[in-house]
């Protein structure tokens, strides 16, 4: 239990003793023996079977699977090399989502919060799972309520359904009425009695169809799944192409003739690149969890790096939670003790003070000879709260605290005044005397100002680095609080945030999305936000086609965080601000969000690389195809020298490149921007590899002819296929440089020694042919600086 819900705790149980004790330790066993407890599992990932099978049991592992048992029967046992790649690849898949499984349930079992239950007339936080049918469970603002159940208690409470129901408004409840699972309180306080707990629960009925995991719109995933479903189109035409003109047209043997059409095949399968997707991902979701950074869906790394508008909450986001009271100023000539005396007592009426009652409860102890008789808890959408005091002298008044522009008319002398503080970042509050009833829905008509709380708010020390690291990469921020617009703007002009010295008061802002996102283009600070307004404008922007993600920790957050393309939550926020969002901080620093966007940049830019590798593959093995089959002779090559050139121009550098830095910005069009380098280069390098083919037939005869022309089109293959690979790997840095040479290698010691020439069928005849196939190479290298510089230019990214 925090040391703040102690205190408060302690408190209760000196003031009163609870008129509703919970249960006892004997009842509580009880229940556990008869299975009535909250087991639902709260699962932050996968579960480890799926993790295995969605790795497994993919459509082209299953391909792959049916053509690897055909070269078994078959033989060799060396064309069969890529079934042993793919079980490899399926491995390290597993393996790493495995480790990010690991990582997220840890992190999640860090961040999630614990209900205050009430047993044996104590109160004590304890683990959601714990909680038993027939519990007390207290409630306060921000509180998710976890289990279904029936009001027993109830201070001004105003329970958010809107995620439950789709109802915006807060609904009051009383004593006796219901209170679903999956809803959070707004304002007040209260308690209720669990009626219903574990998947009886009507949040966990909802939830039983989809885990809190879910892959949410990626556009990588669904460019690579496009690509995917349009290569499995190609593949059976073209297979049966093969193997009829292998076996009629050319009378080639049954087992060679399928090695060869199997040889044509299986280059078309970017088998790896769903792989490296996942893995891309997972060590992004590893990486983060390092830095306390609870990435709840994994695409979220994906969409924050596309985002090009944040909207901040100023309170926890740009500043720390906690405040001071710096100054307190009378006004008409009240007596300053009296009103220390009254702050005291406002805040002894409220069990869960927020930040700015808290410090005024630090700097005003409470005194003994105060009694509240009624309070009304502070809410967002009325900005202010109240209570109802019974002085010493045994004298009955009601008194508000809250925002001097809501409690005060327009035009009133002591505003000027409370814009002079705002200006300088201060944080103001106004104690008022009202003169009706406290739940009078006009109480704030005729109130008389008493005195000014002046709040200091200390600002995050590391706000001005983030803030500047977003506008370097051109992404906006939006400042949106509920506070007094020119006290934001002065506290981001502090963290020196562009457009801060023009702040907008939200209560100004027209209601028409349209006419409200041009407002919102233009600025950049806005005050006096309700919870619905949050909403508004994050859909205003989405409108305008622009990305957005809202950051925030309070509960009059959670609507613009759930509507936001990514929710990004503090994890000292309202559990209900956690539930909705894609992203928790765990460590309560916005400083994270750059290392968030950077493993996006990187997983989106590397795989961008990585997937033009693969495609490339594809369209030159379809190419290959097609010219073999319309010039009724031999595909010249035999499922081990492909599975080689693939290991050594895409499979190993892939993996390497897939998990580099990369600061790139992300840009949308995948697809395009993948097809526009692959198609090109794909072609050239089928078509140089043709070439060489054709020409070594015209040079080579005899018996042994087709292993030396397969040998010299495996060269030419090779080395175009090697300076794709050069190009997509820049800029150099000396582990590139490294990486590429040292693939080279590989081929050139696969070339030289005898038993790899033996193994996988390669061996140079001549010198003629072999330095014919580098020259058609080099050529078709040329060609492909041409084309990448050409493709560049008309159509950019």
């Amino acid at each position: 239990m925090t040391q703040r819900a102690q205190t408060e705790a302690g408190g209760r149980e000196q003031a009163a003793e609870p008129a509703h004790r919970g249960l006892t330790a004997a009842q509580v066993a009880e229940r556990v023996s008869r299975g009535e407890v909250n087991d639902v599992p709260v699962r932050s990932s996968r579960s480890t079977a799926d993790i295995v099978r969605s790795n497994v049991f993919t459509r082209f592992n299953a391909i792959i699977g049916v053509l690897f048992v055909i070269i078994l029967i078959v033989g060799p046992i060396q064309d069969g090399l890529f079934g042993f790649v793919i079980v490899a690849n399926t491995g390290i898949g597993i393996i790493q989502e495995l480790r990010a499984k690991k990582t997220l349930d840890s992190l999640a079992v860090i961040g999630e919060s614990k209900p205050t239950v009430r047993r044996d007339g104590k109160s004590a936080e304890i683990p959601t799972s714990e909680v038993v049918l027939g519990d007390v469970l207290e409630l306060g603002p921000g509180d998710k309520v976890i289990v279904d159940g029936e009001v027993l208690e109830s201070d001004g409470l105003e329970i958010d359904e809107s995620l439950l129901t789709g109802e915006a408004d807060p609904v009051v409840k009383k004593p006796g009425e219901k209170v679903m699972s999956g809803s959070f309180v707004v304002a007040g306080g209260g308690a209720f009695t669990a009626t219903k707990v574990g998947r009886e629960a009507y949040a966990a009925q909802l939830a039983e169809e989809a885990s809190r995991f879910t892959l949410v719109h990626s556009e990588l995933r669904t460019g690579i799944s496009q690509i995917l479903k349009y290569v499995t189109w190609m593949m059976v035409p073209t297979g049966v192409g093969l193997i009829l003109s292998h076996l009629f047209t050319l009378n080639m043997a049954g087992d060679e003739a399928v090695r060869r059409m199997i040889a044509g095949i299986v280059p078309m399968i970017p088998e790896g690149l769903v792989l490296l997707t996942s893995v891309a991902f997972a060590i992004g979701v590893i990486r983060l969890g390092r830095k306390q950074c609870l990435v709840q869906e994994l695409p979220a790394i994906e969409g924050l790096a596309r985002v090009d508008v944040v909207c901040l909450d100023k309170t926890g986001t740009l500043t720390e939670g906690g405040m001071d009271v710096s100054e307190l100023r009378p006004l008409d000539g009240a007596e300053e003790g009296r009103i220390k005396q009254v702050l005291g007592a406002l805040g002894a009426s409220d069990p869960r003070p927020n930040a700015s009652l808290q410090a005024i409860i630090d700097a005003y102890p409470a005194g003994d000879d105060w009694r509240s008789t009624d309070a009304l808890p502070f809410s967002s959408a009325r900005k202010y709260s109240g209570a109802a005091l019974e002085d010493p002298d045994g004298e009955h008044t009601t008194w508000l605290l809250g925002a001097p522009d809501v409690l005060l008319p327009s035009g009133d002398d002591a505003l000027s005044e409370i814009d002079d503080l705002n200006a300088q970042g201060l944080r103001v509050l106004l104690l008022a005397r009202a003169e009706r009833d406290l739940h009078d829905s006009s109480i704030t008509d005729h109130v008389r100002p008493t005195a000014l709380v002046v709040l200091e708010q200390r600002l995050r020390p590391d706000a001005m680095d983030t803030l500047r690291y977003f506008e370097e990469q051109g992404v906006q921020a939006k400042v949106i609080s509920g506070d007094n617009a020119v006290s934001v703007g002065a506290v981001a002009g502090k963290l020196g945030m562009p457009g801060a010295d023009s702040p907008v008061d939200a209560r100004k802002l027209p209601d028409d999305r349209d006419e409200m996102g041009k407002v919102l283009e233009d600025g950049a600070v806005f005050g006096r936000v309700t919870p619905q307004q949050k909403r508004d404008m994050v859909g205003a922007l989405q409108k305008r086609g622009r990305i957005v993600a809202m950051t925030g920790d309070g509960v009059n957050d959670v609507l613009a965080l759930k509507d936001a393309d990514i929710g990004v939550s503090m994890g000292a926020g309202s559990e209900a601000t956690k539930a909705v969002a894609q992203i928790v901080l765990l460590n309560n620093s916005f400083a994270t969000l750059p290392s968030v966007v950077a493993e996006g940049r990187r997983v989106i830019g590397n795989i961008t690389r990585v997937a033009t590798l693969f495609l490339t593959k594809t369209v030159y093995s379809v190419l290959l195809a097609i010219l073999v089959a319309c010039c009724q002779i031999p595909y010249p090559y035999l499922p081990r020298h492909l599975t080689l050139l693939s290991t050594l121009t895409i499979g190993v550098p892939a993996f390497f490149l897939a998990l580099a830095p990369n600061k790139e910005r992300a840009k949308p069009h995948f697809v395009r921007r993948v097809m526009r380098y692959a198609i090109p280069s794909g072609l050239i390098i089928g078509l140089a590899a043709f070439a060489t083919y054709l020409l070594a037939r015209s040079h080579y005869d005899g018996p042994d002819a087709l292993p030396a022309e397969t040998s010299a089109a495996t060269l030419t293959l090779f080395l175009s296929a090697m300076w794709v690979l050069a190009i997509i790997a820049r800029p150099y840095t000396w582990w590139r440089v490294g990486l590429v040479l040292a693939m080279g290698l590989g081929f050139l010691i696969v070339l030289v020694t005898p038993w790899l020439q033996n193994f996988f069928d390669l061996k140079l005849v001549g010198t003629t042919m072999p330095w014919a196939a580098v020259g058609i190479a080099v050529a078709a290298a040329v060609l492909l600086e041409v084309a990448w510089r050409v493709m560049g230019r008309k159509f950019p990214a």
